[in-house]
Order: C-alpha cells, then structure tokens, then sequence
C-alpha cells in the first residue's frame, strides 16, 4: 500500500488504524536546530481531539504523544522525527463489520475490495481518526516555519454548516481579525467567529443529533504573512500543492482559490483593475500577499439509527479545521525548503 507520505523534502509519513495499537508519524527532512515546542505540540493535539466538544464524537482520546527519536535537549536533530500516541477509548464491539459495510458514501466496502484483506474496526485507516497524525506533522511544521518566518500565520475557521453560512465579507473580516492570535477561533464551540451564526449551528446540529442527520459545511483558510517567492511551476505551483494537501483530508468535497469560480464571471478589465493582489499568487508563485480558500465538505456518512447509537461527528467542519491548518503548514514548510534549492 502505498500513498501515507506527504511532501517531497519535509516528509510526513502517517501510520495505524482508528482500533489498532496506536496513531504515529514519522517525520523525515524537517532540519536541525529548531527549537521544539512541546506546547505548540500538546496544544494542537487537544485542538482536534474526540470528546471535547457534544457536538463532535464522544470517543475519549487523551491524545498525549510520545517523541521516540529526533529530538535532544528540546532542539531537532536533523534525524527522522518519530511520533506515538496510543489508542484508549476504540470500543471495537460498537462498529460490526456488515452495519460498517452498509453506511452509504463511506469507503470501507472500497477498503475491502481494493486490498482484500482489511481492518473493518471504525474503518481502519479509513476514518478520520487518520488525521491526528496530520496534525503532528503539521505541529513540527509550524515551529519550523515559526523559526524562519515568525510572521507567517496559517488561520482557519468554521464559514459554514449546512444553509447556514457567514457572507464573504464576514470572511475576510473574521480572518483579519483572527491574525493577532488565530487560536481565538476556539472559544467559539463550533469555531465559527460569529456568535450568532455559530448558536445557530448549534441548535441546527443539536437537532442533528436527535435525528441521526447529518450535515456538509464549509472551512475558510487563510495564509497570511508568507514569503514571497513560494513555489515550484510548472507542476508544483503552491496553489496546487495547497489544494491537493486539503483534498486529501477526509470528506473534502472541493476546495476554491481566492475569488474561484467568481473570476470566471468578470471580464478582463474587471478582474484586472479590481484584483492586484490576485489572491496572493500569480503563475503558482506566492507574492508575499495573504493567500486564501474555502474547502467544502460532504455531510458525514453515518446517519440514523447507527448515528444516534454511535459515536460519530453530525458534521465533521469544525474538527477539520486543525486538520486543514496542519496540511498548509506542511505546505509551508516543504516549500519553503524547497524555495532554498532555487537558485545560487
């Protein structure tokens, strides 16, 4: 099986299964001599983990890792940096196999055709408990990048739940207040930084949860304070490395650049005239100015009867939110290092 690595110099190869022993990462290319940041590390880890919210599932995962190797006295070693942290709360009995088989738009039936032989447990490696091993990697990430470019800010937040939505305006006003301290977003239950569009997606996904529904949503990311420069035409332009790091979380459903599909409506005059920024990049390089998208996701396939009895998310956005933070940072980090072999 092949596909658990992630970017070409700053690699993130992920490991385990939602039931399995544990979740791990090793993290190979990131350079000695950054400082480590153990609560960056715990901090990151809380942000995504299960239990912490009644709107998210109710597994109870402490999520404490364990660094095994490439790291001495608090500074990187430049050696491969390998991650654990262990399983305590599967509750393997709760998920049979043939009712895990049934769940409409889930891909554990494409699992087990595929490779013949897999782990059925809360989908294997098929579920979103993968990610946890995004948002390691994408912790060490951060404290790199943070080191070169203290300025450079990855900001993420809920835009919308199923109709319930903030406008586009509210969007670029909710990223640029969030640069000073992008954590904010979470003293918002459902991290979205409006209280009144955020009750309301709480009452909508309260219903949920009595009914076995489920809903789709929709996260902003904004990348602000980045270095010019970043990178790799023709096939590694960083708006295609940034939309292929969020399309490969779970449940992305499409992922828009800047203006989109609205660009595609204006005239060449209109575009060009009102637009200089041109969303932070022009031909796939970064101009120094902020770079932003909107990633939609599919509602969650577990539904009904299994919903209400499971420990399942009725809308999985707002805990995708560290998770789309953790991918943009591993953008970062790769590009950044690969923007270093460019020239003399």
């Amino acid at each position: 099986m092949r596909g658990n690595q992630f970017g070409r110099v700053f690699c993130l190869n992920t490991f385990g299964e939602s039931h399995g022993p544990g979740m791990g990462a090793v993290i190979d290319g990131c350079p000695a001599g950054v400082v480590w940041q153990q609560e960056l590390m715990n901090r990151s880890l809380e942000r995504r983990r299960p239990g912490r919210s009644p709107f998210a599932s109710g597994r109870q995962e402490s999520d404490i890792v364990e660094i095994l190797s490439g790291v001495y006295e608090s500074v990187t070693l430049g050696t491969p940096i390998a991650a654990v942290l262990y399983n305590e709360d599967a509750r393997s009995q709760d998920y049979k196999p043939q009712q895990m088989q049934q769940r409409q738009g889930h891909a554990t039936d494409l699992w087990q055709n595929k490779y013949g032989h897999s782990d059925p447990r809360g989908s294997g490696r098929a579920s979103g408990r993968e990610t946890v091993s995004r948002v390691i990697g994408g912790a060490v990430a951060r404290m790199f990048v943070s080191q070169v470019y203290p300025e450079a800010q990855v900001i993420s937040f809920v835009s919308r739940i199923g109709r319930i939505a903030l406008s586009d305006g509210d969007c670029v006003d909710a990223a640029e207040a969030l640069e000073n301290d992008p954590w904010h977003v979470d003293e918002f239950s459902l991290r979205c930084p409006s209280q009144e569009k955020n009750d309301s997606m709480e009452s909508l996904l309260s219903e949920a949860r009595e009914t076995g529904e489920s809903y789709g949503g929709m996260a902003f990311v904004r990348l602000a304070g980045i270095p010019r420069g970043l990178g790799q035409p023709v096939f590694g332009k960083l708006k295609s490395e940034l939309a292929a790091a969020f399309m490969s979380i779970g449940a992305t459903a499409g992922v828009e650049m800047g203006q989109g599909f609205e660009a595609a409506q204006t005239s060449g005059k209109e575009f060009h005239n009102s637009r200089q920024d041109y969303g932070g990049l022009r031909g796939g390089i970064s101009t120094g100015d902020p770079v932003s998208f909107r990633v939609a996701f599919k509602p969650t396939a577990t539904r009904n009867e299994m919903a209400r009895e499971g420990r399942h998310d009725p809308c999985i956005v707002p805990r995708a939110v560290p998770v789309l933070e953790a991918m943009a940072w591993l953008v970062l980090a790769d590009q950044i290092l690969l923007s270093r072999l460019d020239r003399v």
